[in-house]
């Protein structure tokens, strides 16, 4: 029986990023991917020209489903540090969930992979910047914050505090969890 289009293709990269939730992981290597699907590699570049297309793969998953809650996120909520609480929640409950896909986000996956991978992935991180700040606008606009209130400084902070509670998660081999202590924290942060 056939598999639907991109059926294989969603499979090779949910692989890679089961392979990439292993703690101490090694270099995800073709042949070990191949080897865990138990199909050849040429199977692999049937469907990915590359290893640096699969990880392109997951970039744009991990984007397109971040930035999808965000946009909900801003859609529903209308005070500005509520949405961003809710969108640093947000972030940190997404590693928390797909520890794979947080070794990707915090480069650790492809220190040795393409170069432009990790531009891909420097992208995320402005885009959640420059989210948070739009959040902070808002909260200026409604009260929540002070009209003298530096935005861009504070959505830097939480930006770089996700960061830290995902480079923390991915180098603690998983044993805490970004969302650990996230209230007393949020409220330090957000007021």
């Amino acid at each position: 029986m056939a598999s639907k289009p991109g059926e294989r293709k969603t499979q090779i990269l949910q692989a890679l990023a089961e392979m990439l939730e292993q703690p101490c992981a090694a270099r995800v290597t073709t042949a070990a991917l191949a080897a865990r699907m138990q199909v050849s590699e040429a199977a692999l570049y049937r469907h990915f020209a590359s290893k640096a297309q699969m990880f392109e793969g997951l970039i744009e998953f991990i984007e397109g489903t971040l930035f999808s809650l965000v946009n909900q996120i801003a859609a529903a909520e209308p005070y500005g540090m509520a949405q961003a609480r809710k969108i640093v929640t947000m972030l940190l409950s997404f590693s928390e969930r797909n520890r794979g896909m947080t070794r990707v986000l915090t480069g650790d996956a492809l220190v040795t992979e393409d170069n432009r991978l990790q531009e891909r992935v420097n992208h995320i991180n402005d885009r959640i910047e420059a989210s948070l700040k739009q959040a902070l606008r808002c909260a200026v606009t409604d009260g929540g914050l002070p009209g003298d209130a530096d935005v861009a400084a504070h959505a830097s902070l939480l930006t770089h505090f996700v960061l830290g509670r995902w480079l923390r998660y991915a180098q603690s081999g998983w044993r805490v969890p970004p969302t650990g202590h996230l209230d007393a924290q949020l409220r330090l942060a957000l007021g």
